[in-house]
């Protein structure tokens, strides 16, 4: 398992995380940033890798 971070100072809102791993994110109804539905994934979940790598604001990580 590895750990999903999600920085909600440096998130613009763009939802590409939801859009691509509606399973682990989604965004705030009030303002728009990212909410984390589930803070862990599997080593090999492709999904969230590629949610981390597609965010334009470089607000993710995994740890």
């Amino acid at each position: 398992m590895v750990k999903i971070v999600a920085d909600r100072d440096r998130c613009a809102g763009s939802g590409m995380c939801a859009l691509t791993a509606p399973g682990h994110f989604d965004q705030d109804d009030e303002d728009g940033l990212v909410l984390l539905l589930a803070d862990e994934a599997e080593d090999c979940d492709d999904e969230v890798a590629d949610a981390v790598r597609l965010c334009p604001a470089d607000a993710l990580r995994l740890a």
